[in-house]
């Protein structure tokens, strides 16, 4: 860990790691809601901040970045207001997941990984979203979006500010 963190909790996000501590029987206990906590408030979780949650919870800093690794719902990199991810996963993809997934990099002008230039959208893909009732389906920021076609895309996208 370094001593210049530059990363800080607002004051209520400071209070809500006070009441996470107090919650669990260990700090390591705490550490998923901790680094959700910082997610949900910096939008993404830096070098920085993962540092600030292994002082904060007294980790080691490697338990910090190893569970971040190890999980893919935490954002390392920061992401556009609006986070698209695809789901891959045999359902959807025997439905059309890929041919989603042109539609919406050649509707976006961005690649798989990347943000349009404006920072409004990042698009991803993920391995499952669970609901393959509704395949192909992507999910947008965390609201599910089912049985998608051209239009519902196109739809949807017009509807995000």
């Amino acid at each position: 860990m370094t001593d210049d963190m530059n990363f800080t909790l607002s004051k209520e996000g400071e209070e809500k790691i006070g009441t996470l501590l107090k919650r669990y029987p260990s700090t390591r206990a705490a550490l998923l809601p901790a680094l959700w906590l910082v997610q949900d408030e910096a939008g993404w979780i830096s070098d920085e901040a993962a540092e600030y949650v292994a002082a904060k919870l007294d980790l080691p800093a490697a338990e910090v970045y190893g569970t971040l690794t190890f999980y893919t719902m935490f954002n390392r990199r920061k992401l556009g207001r609006h986070h698209i991810e695809v789901c891959t996963n045999i359902c959807c993809w025997l439905k059309g997941s890929e041919e989603i997934l042109t539609y919406l990099k050649a509707k976006l002008g961005i690649n798989e990984g990347e943000t349009t230039e404006d920072g409004k959208f990042t698009l991803s893909t993920v391995e499952c979203l669970g609901a393959c009732g509704e395949a192909p389906m992507m999910m947008v920021d965390l609201e599910y979006y089912g049985d998608l076609t051209h239009d519902k895309i196109d739809e949807i996208l017009k509807s995000l500010n």
